[in-house]
């Protein structure tokens, strides 16, 4: 949609995507792509490119929805992060994913961590930090993520933020398989 990926795919199709994802050996970056994402590639070249190197841009927005339709090229649905961190906490719980919540305001990805776990009992809280998009705390919050062993890395910085600090460390995140921007899902 105006030169920015969106991929046909439902929520069904996402988690089975994120189960490859888990098989390959790098970070696999899903941007969870709404009309705010769309508008703002138009300016900003680099984030245009980060939205096309991801590996997923699933359908967060009903307005996309309704400009699929309007296009003729529908989606099947939306795919929400607000719904992902869910369903995606569920199937680290269920495959022995180590799940890492980085963002939200101080104390907000610890307290998120703990619903999750009551909502999914064998689900494996890797760690939970607030920290700061900013490029001086980058190394010392990679290395308490590689330190942690984490599968899955929810990061909850806003766009752009989270989507650029993702893209930015792909190649220093060690175990991290899936890297995924999730806006106030963790407020949520």
């Amino acid at each position: 949609m105006l030169n920015t990926p969106v991929h046909v795919v439902t929520m069904d199709e996402t988690m089975a995507l994120c189960h490859q994802f888990m098989a390959e050996p790098r970070v696999h970056q899903i941007c969870t792509t709404n009309p705010e994402f769309i508008m703002r590639a138009q300016d900003d070249a680099p984030f245009r490119q980060l939205l096309w190197d991801a590996d997923l841009c699933v359908p967060d927005g009903v307005g996309l929805l309704l400009a699929g339709k309007w296009m003729h090229q529908p989606l099947p649905e939306r795919v929400p992060g607000s719904e992902i961190v869910y369903h995606l906490a569920e199937q680290c719980a269920q495959n022995g994913w180590r799940l890492f919540l980085l963002g939200a305001q101080e104390g907000i990805a610890a307290e998120a961590g703990r619903i999750f776990q009551e909502k999914y009992p064998n689900l494996i809280i890797a760690g939970a930090y607030a920290g700061s998009p900013a490029p001086a705390e980058n190394d010392e919050i990679v290395t308490m993520i590689n330190e942690s062993r984490a599968d899955v890395l929810y990061v909850a910085y806003g766009n752009p933020k989270q989507d650029m600090w993702i893209e930015r460390n792909k190649e220093t995140l060690k175990t991290v398989r899936i890297g995924i921007g999730i806006g106030a899902s963790l407020d949520f």
